[in-house]
């Protein structure tokens, strides 16, 4: 296999000194050969090529984790660090691991958590945190610092930041939130400050780009199943009955998707990469009748996004936006209970029915983050605090294929993880809940 390799360069921050990295002296670590990565350490995008292929070109991002030497005095940080947006399982170990690393593993003692989102930063006064501070955080749910969606004031943001001299900034948050730090990196660059801007992507619905997987999902997925079991046996005790359970995902299906394939007791899985119909030969209602004809009951799941333009809405409600500038999303779920009864009583008026709609989303997003996601968090924060030490800025830490790596922020922001509909995972889907094709159906009908 030929071909050129492209390494995605970061920004890094020119005008600080290269200094001895302390973990030398460290009494937990012993670096040895092999300990320190170096420029030339590289983790490829893509592991799986074509061999028989002429060219391929190949891109790759730098290696996350500690230099030989750091761009900062330690004794010289301040460092903030700041959730926004909405609350996902996690995030509190990724604070308090952020505050242990740099506390422990570079002496770093002036770290500083702004509460209530970007808005935290001009609006309210930043908490002193070190780590007996935090050092019980990694069990709870949601936010010690709390959060917010909107507030984004670009110049307010970066005046605060000057203001306060804080010369490392971590962003914690989702796509929106990481598009606002690409215009804070953009504005300190503009300014020629100092300061080391790193974001950790945050999203239960795995939405975020390039990296394997947003932390909080597998925690996401976990939570979901119980929702999906509650809701078979709901089904399974009623005569014709129908569980019905609403999970996130407002353009995604990654955590419906996975929790279908670790479930198996679901019949019907709706995502937003799909279309679907209801009516008609191979459409949804005659899937579910032919289903409670076999079994005497069926479990659908519907992610958050899917179906959205099928649901009746006045003009005021298709221009309603939330405090991040989102399309406000009707409840497909309370939607879906609606026309399976109306379906229902127009097809069979004399026969039992029963719908349980159950809508896991806030119970989902408030859990501390399981054993998985609790040390996939740590190995960000130290990711993120090596990448920021070492003198870059602008970046993202993530894990790709399995190793982690140092991505520009702006090409994280700008890029979604969607289903794709053409992979094995969704063959395995249809597999497992045998359920309509739907897109084959509509290439059908347009014939």
């Amino acid at each position: 296999m030929t071909g050129a390799t492209s390494i995605r360069k970061l920004p890094s921050l020119s005008g600080l000194h290269h200094r001895r990295n302390p973990l030398e002296d460290n009494p937990f670590f012993h670096p040895s050969d092999g300990f320190y990565i170096t420029t030339s350490d590289v983790i490829l995008a893509q592991v799986a090529y074509d061999l028989s292929a002429q060219s391929q070109s190949r891109v790759a991002y730098h290696r996350a984790g500690p230099r030989r030497e750091i761009m900062y005095e330690p004794s010289a940080v301040k460092a903030a660090i700041v959730t926004c947006g909405g609350l996902c399982p996690g995030m509190n170990t990724v604070i308090r691991e952020l505050v242990v690393g740099l506390w422990e593993l570079y002496g770093v003692r002036e770290i500083y958590g702004i509460p209530a989102g970007y808005r935290g930063f001009y609006s309210m006064e930043a908490v002193k945190l070190d780590p007996k501070a935090v050092h019980d955080w990694h069990k709870k749910g949601g936010t010690v610092l709390a959060t917010s969606r909107g507030g984004f004031h670009l110049h307010n943001i970066v005046d605060a930041i000057q203001l306060n001299g804080f010369n490392q900034v971590y962003i914690i948050g989702g796509d929106g939130t990481m598009r606002g730090a690409v215009e804070i990196f953009k504005e300190i660059t503009l300014r020629k400050l100092e300061v080391g801007i790193t974001g950790i992507p945050k999203t239960v619905d795995n939405d975020v780009g390039i990296i394997d997987r947003s932390f909080g999902f597998q925690t996401a997925v976990e939570m979901a199943q119980q929702a999906i079991s509650a809701a078979h046996v709901e089904a399974e005790s009623a005569v014709n009955g129908i569980g019905l359970v609403k999970l996130m995902g407002r353009s995604t299906g990654h955590i419906a998707l996975h929790a279908t394939l670790s479930s198996r007791d679901v019949d019907c899985c709706l995502i937003p990469e799909m279309d679907f119909y209801l009516e008609g030969k191979g459409g949804l209602f005659e899937f579910l009748e032919k289903r409670l004809k076999e079994r005497g009951h069926a479990v659908l799941v519907v992610a958050e996004g899917a179906g959205q333009e099928m649901i009746p809405r006045n003009e005021s409600q298709k221009q309603e936006r939330d405090e991040s500038g989102n399309p406000v999303f009707l409840d497909v779920g309370v939607w879906f209970k609606s026309v399976l009864k109306d379906w229902w009583g127009r097809e069979h008026p004399d026969e039992l029915f029963t719908v349980k709609y159950i809508d896991p989303t806030y119970m989902i997003r408030a859990v501390p983050a399981n054993a998985t996601d609790n040390l996939y968090c740590t190995l960000l924060a130290h990711s993120a605090i090596h990448g920021v030490m070492a003198g870059y800025t602008g970046f993202v830490p993530g894990p790709i294929n399995g190793n982690y790596a140092y991505i520009p922020l702006e090409e994280v922001a700008l890029t979604k993880n969607k289903v794709n509909m053409s992979d094995h995972k969704w063959a395995w889907v249809r597999s497992v809940t045998n359920q309509p094709d739907f897109e084959t159906n509509f290439k059908g009908q347009s014939l």
